[in-house]
Parts: C-alpha cells; sequence; structure tokens
C-alpha cells in the first residue's frame, strides 16, 4: 500500500513565508537579506516580461472558444457573468471609498509615511524589457481572437492552443512555485527596513472588510436571482453553501464544479442548464476575484497618496472585467492576470505589487468560494430565461 503523498496548497505557502520573512528579518545580516532582495529584482523583471505574453496566451483562446459556441444562451450567460463581474468591481470601490477612511485610518497614514522604494538594494539586476506593452498585448489578443473565430483553418488556432498550454505551464511550474520565495523576500525586506508592522495591521482590517463584503455581495447576487426565479433567496443561497466550503478548501473553480454543479441542480435548476452554465461560468465569472483586487489595489493607492478617483478605477475595472475571463484555473492565476493592469493603470511598482499578491493570495480561497456560489445565482437567471424565451435546446456548440 502506498502513502498519499501530502501537497501543501499555495495559501499555507504564502502565510509561511510571510512569517518567516518577518522572524528571519529579525536576525539576517544585511548582506543576507540584499541576495533575496537580488532573486526579487530578477523576479519582478521576469513578470513583466511574461504577463503581455500570459494576456495573448489566455485571452486570445477564451475568446475564440466562447466564439466557437453559437446560441443566444452562450451569449446571455456571458454578458450576465461580465455584468456581474463589473457590479461587484464598482461594488467593492464604492464599499472602499466609504469605509476605508473610517476603519483604517491610523494604519492608512502609518503606511503612507513609509518609503516603499526601499533603503535597501540588489546586488545586481537582469533586464527583461517585455516584447509589448500590456495594452497593446491586449488589442493584439482580441484581435487574434475575434479573428479566429471568422477564420476556418486550424493552424493558427491550434497555435495558441497550444502557446495557451505553454502559458499554463509557466504560471503552474514556474511563477506560482516561486511566488512564496518572492513573497518571502519582500517582508524580509520590509522587516529589515522596519515597514511590517504598519503593513501586517492594515491587512488584518481589510481582510475583515473584504470577507463582510463577500457575504454581502453574494446576498445581494441572490436577492437578485430570487426575484427573477421567484424564489426565496436565502434558501437558494444556504443550499449552495456545501459548494463555498468546497471552494475554501480547494481554492479552486475548476475542482469545486461537481459540487456547484450538484447543490445547483437541487435549487430547482435543469440539469441540462446546469451543466452548461456551472462550468462555463468556473472560467469567466470572478466576481468575488474582482472584488478582492479592487479592494486591495484602492487601499495600497489610498495608503501612498495616490490616484483613487473613480474616472482612473472605472477604466480599470472595465478592463478588469476583461482580464479576470483570462484568469487561468490555478490558486493566484487571477492576480497574475491582472498584476499587468495593476502596473500600468495604477501605477504599482514591484514592491506594491508584491503586496498585491501577498495580500490576494492571503484570501484566495474567499474569492473563490464567493465566485462558485456566485455561480448558482446565475443558473438560476438562466434557468429561468431559457424556460420563458429560449425554445432552443442547450448547447455550446
Amino acid at each position: 500500500m502506498t502513502k498519499k503523498r501530502f501537497k501543501m496548497g499555495l495559501l499555507p505557502k504564502v502565510l509561511i513565508a510571510i512569517a518567516l520573512g518577518i522572524l528571519f528579518s529579525l536576525f539576517f545580516p544585511e548582506w543576507a537579506v540584499r541576495i533575496f532582495i537580488t532573486f526579487n529584482s530578477i523576479f519582478s523583471n521576469f513578470l513583466g516580461l511574461i504577463i503581455p505574453l500570459l494576456i495573448i496566451g489566455l485571452i486570445a483562446p477564451g475568446i475564440f472558444e466562447l466564439g466557437k459556441g453559437a446560441g443566444k444562451l452562450l451569449l446571455i450567460t456571458v454578458a450576465i457573468a461580465y455584468f456581474s463581474t463589473l457590479l461587484s468591481g464598482f461594488f467593492s470601490y464604492f464599499t472602499c471609498k466609504w469605509s476605508y477612511p473610517r476603519f483604517l485610518g491610523d494604519s492608512l497614514i502609518s503606511l503612507g509615511n513609509i518609503d516603499m522604494s526601499g533603503g535597501l538594494h540588489p546586488y545586481f539586476t537582469i533586464e527583461m524589457p517585455p516584447l509589448m506593452s500590456v495594452t497593446t498585448a491586449l488589442v493584439t489578443a482580441f484581435v487574434i481572437g475575434l479573428g479566429l473565430t471568422a477564420v476556418k483553418g486550424d493552424t493558427i488556432r491550434n497555435f495558441m492552443l497550444d502557446f495557451k498550454d505553454l502559458i499554463y505551464v509557466v504560471i503552474e511550474r514556474v511563477i506560482v512555485p516561486l511566488l512564496p520565495l518572492f513573497i518571502f523576500g519582500i517582508f524580509l525586506q520590509m522587516g529589515a527596513e522596519g515597514k511590517v508592522s504598519a503593513i501586517m495591521g492594515m491587512f488584518l482590517k481589510i481582510i475583515v472588510i473584504i470577507f463582510i463584503m463577500h457575504v454581502v455581495l453574494l446576498v445581494m447576487q441572490f436577492v437578485v436571482a430570487g426575484a427573477i426565479a421567484r424564489k426565496n433567496p436565502f434558501k437558494s443561497l444556504y443550499t449552495m453553501l456545501p459548494a463555498y466550503m468546497t471552494a475554501l478548501g480547494t481554492q479552486s473553480s475548476a475542482a469545486t464544479i461537481p459540487v456547484t454543479l450538484a447543490q445547483t441542480i437541487k435549487n430547482g435548476v435543469r440539469e441540462e442548464i446546469a451543466s452548461f452554465v456551472i462550468p462555463l461560468c468556473a472560467t469567466i465569472h470572478l466576481a468575488g476575484s474582482i472584488l478582492k483586487i479592487v479592494a486591495c489595489a484602492y487601499a495600497i493607492s489610498l495608503s501612498m497618496g495616490m490616484n483613487v478617483e473613480l474616472d482612473l478605477y472605472a477604466g480599470f475595472i472595465c478592463m478588469l472585467g476583461v482580464i479576470m475571463v483570462a484568469a487561468p484555473g490555478v490558486p493566484g492565476g487571477a492576480i497574475m492576470a491582472a498584476i499587468g493592469l495593476i502596473a500600468t493603470m495604477l501605477g504599482f511598482d514591484p514592491s506594491m505589487q508584491g503586496l498585491m499578491i501577498a495580500l490576494y493570495i492571503a484570501m484566495d480561497s474567499f474569492g473563490t468560494a464567493a465566485n462558485v456560489t456566485g455561480d448558482g445565482a446565475i443558473a438560476l437567471i438562466i434557468n429561468t430565461i431559457k424556460t420563458k424565451s429560449l425554445p432552443e435546446t442547450v448547447t455550446a456548440e
């Protein structure tokens, strides 16, 4: 009988990395700290190189694979998922605008007094200029994705699917495994420079606020779905709790699909509708993830005295909604897909990007749980629309 090998998830690794970074900062000599700062500098440059490729490799195939699915039901499902994601982003923005100054006042002030440029510097760095800007990558991805929906040949399509698989390999086997070391180096540097206490105090308060926002978001989603489907929203939400709890443990929308599907059917959604909507929404509906990204970005921007006005964040949220469709189904995938926009549109430097990644992943399971539970609300709406308006057979082909 072989022993089952224990595999630690990304979240425990990140939490351990944060704790060890703070602990080791108490006694590591400066020369040792600078070794990890050097690694972080190289890793940050590598991320800058790979992000445009990641956007093309994930968004372009996502667009033409959706485009292959003819039928009104597919278009309606995608539209509702995108609209839900946008509403979640704006809900997060306005909630943060109201709550952060009231509940994070001291933390924001203390963090704002910190020089995030860093007093310690790497021994050397390796420049890796990206092949194109994030905006160019987005436009290129849309041109390729939309173009392939009209092209009959399979050569470019197969190449893009292989390129997508390559990007998945880079994320799963290079970026995600190295993230804990990257975050360790960030907190090691902050601890050595005396920045940890202010940042950790802010982190804990933000986590509480975001968890409350997730609960409110789910209630709103099911109230709307319940009104459309004429069902008790709280009973429907309660029925989806097994999916929520499963996602908390797996941290993966894809891995939770069987449970989400079963609970959606228990909510009265026809099996053929649920079998179509749930797998699709596991990929394109990331309302919980966009809520977290906006809330984390707003907190860091506000604390550093950066622009947090609606005109900036409205564009950021709309673009982020598109990026979320391409978020890969691995833990932390959403933040990696979004980091390019965070850097270019919000102006986050590598240290601030590292804080974003650490703060996001610390709550990764909450966002995933909100995503999959909200899929059940969309299924209720689609089930009602299909029953009343669309007589044709459900199909994604």
